[in-house]
């Protein structure tokens, strides 16, 4: 069975393509305020920050990037994009294995991205090794019913997880840091047609979309439409912040 890190190096190691399909999916919410603006009033920015997994550099393109800000990807796909974000230093390499000495840095940013390791635990802990005392991490995942009206319109298939989620997230993070605190992000999505819906779905598995999937899929969501106006999906992301002991 593939691993949850294996499954991630195939998805994005050689290509952004795949994730910016997937954000794209989010230009349908409901909030006026899109999650990075939600998160970034939220997230630790003062002093030395470090984002683990910071993918696309999406965040930094919605809010001020802090002075010294470090950008850690495992995909070199990823940390090619990322040298476009003014001022940032970028370091490819592992959220297991940080290359920076213990108590680096005063804030750390994990934007879902702890459901590609093969065990959460071993990223938070390697996250409060590199925190300093007192610094403050704030890390983010979904729920298990986030997207549910999407996943639905697939076949049935084993996920690859690692078991982490909205709801048992902060357990996880507890047994590493102390003071914290879980917020949601209040939203859901309404798409107005199959489209987005479809380049969604080919970004996360192509060969499922075969003709009579993808023509069920356009029927479904046209009937949604129909009946209630937009094709509603739940949107459920949680963000968490914690202080490293």
């Amino acid at each position: 069975m593939t691993t949850p890190s294996a499954h991630a190096r195939s998805q994005y190691a050689s290509t952004t393509g795949n994730l910016a399909a997937r954000i794209a999916i989010y230009d349908y919410r409901t909030n006026p305020q899109d999650w990075y603006s939600w998160a970034g009033e939220r997230l630790p920015r003062d002093g030395r920050v470090v984002e683990v997994g910071a993918g696309t550099g999406a965040l930094w393109n919605r809010i001020q990037p802090p002075a010294g800000l470090t950008l850690v990807d495992c995909s070199p796909a990823m940390c090619e994009g990322l040298r476009a974000v003014a001022g940032a230093r970028v370091v490819r390499g592992s959220a297991v294995e940080l290359p920076f000495a213990g108590g680096s840095f005063d804030g750390l940013i994990a934007n879902h991205m702890l459901y590609h390791l093969d065990d959460p635990e071993d990223g938070l802990r390697e996250f409060a090794r590199v925190l300093r005392g007192g610094g403050r991490l704030a890390v983010s995942v979904n729920g298990r019913d986030h997207l549910a009206e999407i996943d639905a319109l697939l076949p049935k298939k084993r996920s690859v997880v690692n078991g982490v989620s909205a709801e048992n997230i902060a357990s996880y993070v507890g047994c590493f840091f102390g003071d914290v605190v879980v917020d949601r992000y209040p939203c859901e999505l309404a798409i107005p047609n199959a489209e987005p819906v479809l380049r969604y779905l080919a970004s996360r598995n192509p060969a499922a979309l075969t003709a009579e999937v993808t023509a069920s899929i356009r029927e479904v969501v046209a009937a949604k439409v129909a009946a209630e106006g937009a094709f509603h999906v739940r949107q459920h992301a949680v963000l968490v912040t914690a202080t490293a002991s």
